[in-house]
């Protein structure tokens, strides 16, 4: 059964503003520690693709707050959450701490989907409940 469904639609150059003004303080915010690692690797490659996995996680860690009904406040936050890719590259949810005790009280599972263009990064979660 569907316990919820999130979506949200990120303006890429609205999070390259946020980085410009707050630096690596809006990653390590934002991103949980092994996020971190990745973002470095791709920013070492390309600017531009560090900033598009920022703002994919960014943007599906919003998707998935509405889906479970509590948008940004406890337990979820931001490093409680994590996108991690499985070895085929499909996204999953990685939950940390008091939001995975949360979620898994609650007989809950999440699947997500992440794209970006070149202005946009958008993502999708469905929550069921088992």
């Amino acid at each position: 059964m569907i316990h919820g469904i999130g979506t949200d639609i990120c303006d890429i150059r609205r999070i390259e503003a946020t980085f410009q003004r707050q630096g690596e303080r809006f990653v390590h915010k934002v991103l949980t520690d092994a996020e971190v690692a990745v973002w470095q690797q791709r920013s070492a490659r390309s600017p531009e693709r560090g900033l598009r996995y920022l703002a994919t996680r960014f943007s599906a860690k919003e998707a998935f707050s509405k889906a479970v009904g509590l948008g940004m406040r406890m337990p979820m936050t931001w490093r409680r959450c994590e996108i991690a890719n499985l070895p085929s590259g499909q996204p999953v949810i990685v939950l940390h701490g008091d939001l995975k005790t949360w979620f898994e009280a609650q007989g809950l599972r999440a699947h997500v989907t992440v794209t970006d263009e070149t202005d946009y990064a958008a993502s999708f979660v469905v929550v069921e409940k088992d």
